[in-house]
């Protein structure tokens, strides 16, 4: 389906990013990975696709280097025919006791840089009327949880973009939507399910089951794998008319 096409991906060397990464690659795009850690093993996975694969490192707080980025995919791919906004990071407090730093970190990274590469990636999308901009929010673009301010502000800043976006291509062949994600099986969650066993003295199985049970009623994790099945129908013919949707993936999460 979407032979020839490139998609890029920010933070997509692990998790949810390379997931969806992998989810595109089997329909046919050529794929520009972005994100910090292992690199070689993601590239190893697509190509073996039969799809072309990129890397560009850009720090995704830093509008220069997504410039730089946006820049490689158009010299080495010939520009970005669908764009998935993934980068993010976190970090928990309260508000009066949540660090500057920190703050401005979260804003940049899980916020901003969807803007910049949106900016970027827009001229040549119109240019060929076909793009797709697909925004990975999370169900903190929807509802709020405590200690998270940063994120949450951020992420319902993601939703308001994607809006906002959808709007302005409304006429055209491009079209921008935002999934929003509840408790994903990534490393980065495993981390906090070993945890939780290790501080309750319980095993994985009821770690999670807790975990889980404080906002997703399905009791489920979604998979990587399920939100790029969404990102592949949110690029097909049948999503054509799919604009400035957030499309919840939560078991139930913002159903309460």
């Amino acid at each position: 389906m979407l032979k020839g096409k490139t998609a890029l991906v920010t933070g997509s060397t692990s998790g949810i990013g390379l997931g969806v990464a992998l989810s595109l690659a089997r329909e046919g795009a050529h794929i520009v990975l972005n994100g910090f850690g292992d690199v070689e093993g993601p590239k190893a996975q697509i190509e073996a696709l039969g799809v072309k694969v990129g890397y560009h490192g850009a720090d995704m707080s830093k509008p220069a280097e997504i410039e730089a980025m946006m820049a490689y995919a158009e010299a080495e791919f010939g520009g970005v025919d669908v764009l998935v906004n993934n980068a993010g990071i976190q970090y928990v407090a309260n508000v009066e006791d949540f660090p500057a730093e920190r703050w401005d970190a979260i804003i940049a990274i899980n916020l901003s840089s969807t803007f910049h590469t949106t900016r970027l990636a827009l001229p040549g999308m119109k240019a060929r009327n076909w793009g797709r901009i697909i925004n990975i929010a999370s169900a903190h673009g929807l509802v709020a949880s405590v200690q998270k301010a940063a994120y949450v502000a951020a992420k319902h800043g993601v939703v308001g973009l994607t809006k906002v976006t959808a709007l302005e291509t409304a006429t055209s062949g491009v079209t921008c939507n935002a999934i929003c994600p509840g408790w994903v099986l990534t490393p980065l969650v495993q981390k906090q399910v070993d945890a939780r066993a290790a501080k309750d003295g319980v095993d994985n199985a009821e770690a999670t089951r807790r975990l889980l049970g404080e906002k997703q009623p399905s009791l489920q994790f979604t998979t990587p794998e399920q939100l790029g099945g969404l990102a592949v129908f949110l690029c097909s013919a049948a999503a054509d008319n799919v604009r400035g949707q957030s499309w919840a993936v939560d078991g139930g999460w913002t159903a309460q």
